[in-house]
């Protein structure tokens, strides 16, 4: 037994002296690839539409979330921004302000009320290809 013992400790002492040492070298500031910021004033991609089950419920900046507001989820934007959002297949366009956020793995540009979505015309499609123009944080006239 106490042979055992020695030579287990033997053994484990030589993995402990043989582990790699490693090092963080820090290249530049840190972004996490989840919130990579996107700042192109103009954005092309896929909108899709809250569900009702949002309805009443907090965005993340703290406002109450209504299906009727023009106000939208984007993942790289300040809250407060406007868009100018353009159904590429109609033509159509909305003015929204950003309010909320995506989930961090959806792919989508922007996030649009139903009331929106239905000012685009393609409320019950379920998503559209879109441009998304950013405006600034001054309400469009």
């Amino acid at each position: 037994m106490i042979r055992l013992l020695i030579v287990c400790s033997l053994f484990f002492g030589q993995c402990v002296m043989a582990a790699p040492t490693v090092r963080t070298v820090r290249t530049h500031d840190p972004v996490p690839a989840k919130r990579v910021v996107n700042l192109q004033k103009i954005q092309y991609g896929t909108a899709s539409y809250y569900s009702d089950k949002f309805e009443g419920k907090k965005t993340a900046n703290g406002e109450i979330f209504h299906q009727k507001n023009m106000t939208c989820a984007h993942n790289g934007l300040p809250f407060g921004t406007w868009l100018k959002v353009t159904n590429r297949k109609n033509g159509k366009w909305v003015y929204v302000r950003v309010t909320d956020r995506l989930h961090a793995k959806n792919k989508r540009v922007v996030d649009l009320t139903t009331t929106a979505a239905k000012k685009l015309g393609y409320y019950k499609k379920g998503l559209t290809n879109v441009k998304v123009e950013v405006l600034g944080k001054k309400k469009p006239e």
